[in-house]
């Protein structure tokens, strides 16, 4: 992953599309964040602009007219990029640029460059990259003729611009590379998780600044990294949290957002798997945002799509310190039956969290007792790599093993014992 230096504040239009087809205000709020990940990106908001068109140009997205207009924006301003709250097409990224003479972005290139540098460890980078160049692959249109023509900024971060018919045969087989490079960081990962069988997994997700990474260094004693800023928890990271004598494995991952693409999804498989393996999922919401409800089906959507609907969940409503209106507590309290309301930053009603999280822990996890022969010393090292034994007794040909699995690992062992009677 090629980082360029880019300005200290570039000077940007944010653009957005209003069909019909949601709200005005729902593209309006959508527009802020994409403001705040402008911010958070380095740059400065001049102008916001919202066109009301039935769909999307093919060709301009906006229209010609309004990008022309746009142009002449960009010229008075002196604005050095445009960034769109949609996804474009390599002809509409091309035609839009002919005709602007500036960078133009949208919202997942600008997602990409946030990842680009965030990105700390090994594992970050290489998926950050991976998720680059497929993105890329397709929209090779600006200035590509040779890595010495980079030009700084958001958006260009990333693996550099050669020509185009041969940079697509090597982004292809470097595309290949990160992919196989990330499958054994994934086996690793999946060596590294059977030595912890025995540990209960724990898992924060949520919309990104919900306060993830702040509820976790509150119930590790840890100090991973925490800011008012979209995804400033790029890397997944583990601890051990210790709840009422039980020691838990506690996972933060990345923040979803609306709108992730999905090769970004599928790149961060590798983090994001701390989620499916997880037997209970913490889901924290922003209370405080006017979107809050918003934000918890994008999440939900999300999980749906690794897989997680399913998976025992507490609905962890943080922020609760700076919620104004206070008729909202009575309203979630209704609304989400299975949830608690909670501030991280104040370690408010923090004792509320632990207790019902412990309710879930019992509810989810089964004690049994299995008999196999003595000599099954296979199926007896497949039990003790996805369940804690609890103890072991042996008799003339066979042993009792009785042991603690959540409810998925108890049903994989009962069959397995059923299948070789």
């Amino acid at each position: 992953m090629i980082e360029i230096q880019k300005k200290n504040i570039e000077r940007t239009i944010l653009v957005a599309l209003n069909t019909k087809e949601i709200k005005r205000e729902i593209v309006e709020e959508h527009l802020d964040e994409l403001e705040e990940l402008a911010r958070t990106a380095g740059a400065e908001t001049i102008i916001k602009i919202i066109q009301d068109k039935y769909s999307a140009d093919p060709a301009f997205y906006i229209g010609k007219g309004k990008a022309e207009e746009l142009s002449s924006l960009v010229e008075i301003n002196n604005i050095d990029l445009v960034i769109f709250d949609d996804d474009l097409s390599a002809v509409q990224v091309r035609n839009l640029e002919r005709l602007i003479n500036r960078k133009i972005v949208d919202r997942s290139g600008l997602i990409l460059d946030i990842f680009a540098s965030r990105a700390k460890t090994k594992e970050a980078k290489t998926q950050v990259e991976l998720a680059q160049l497929q993105y890329l692959l397709p929209r090779l249109t600006r200035a590509w003729t040779h890595l010495s023509k980079q030009y700084g900024g958001i958006g260009t971060k990333g693996p550099g611009e050669t020509q185009i018919e041969t940079d697509r045969r090597i982004i292809r087989n470097r595309i290949s590379h990160l992919k196989e490079k990330l499958q054994k960081i994934e086996s690793e990962r999946e060596i590294q998780s059977r030595g912890r069988a025995d540990l209960i997994r724990i898992s924060l997700v949520g919309y990104t600044n919900a306060g993830k990474s702040t509820l976790f260094n509150l119930l590790t004693k840890s100090d991973v990294f925490a800011e008012d800023k979209l995804f400033a928890t790029l890397d997944s990271t583990t601890r051990i949290y210790n709840l009422n004598k039980q020691k838990l494995l506690l996972s933060d991952t990345v923040g979803f957002i609306r709108k992730l693409p999905h090769h970004l999804v599928a790149s961060f498989k590798s983090t994001l798997n701390e989620v499916r393996s997880a037997d209970v999922i913490l889901h924290i919401i922003d209370f405080a945002h006017p979107y809050f409800a918003d934000h918890i089906d994008v999440v939900e959507e999300t999980l749906a799509e690794l897989g997680c609907k399913d998976k025992a969940a507490l609905k962890v409503f943080n922020k609760v310190d700076i919620v104004k209106d206070k008729s909202k507590i009575d309203f979630v309290k209704n609304r989400y039956e299975n949830s608690v309301i909670i501030s991280a930053e104040r370690g408010i009603n923090i004792s509320s969290l632990e207790k019902k999280l412990l309710e879930m822990i019992e509810h989810c996890f089964v004690h049994d007792t299995i008999e196999i022969d003595i000599q099954n010393s296979k199926l007896a090292s497949k039990i003790h790599s996805i369940a804690k034994v609890l103890s072991t007794k042996y008799f003339d040909s066979i042993m009792k093993i009785t042991y603690k699995a959540n409810k998925e690992n108890a049903e994989k062992i009962r069959n397995i014992v059923q299948s070789q009677k």
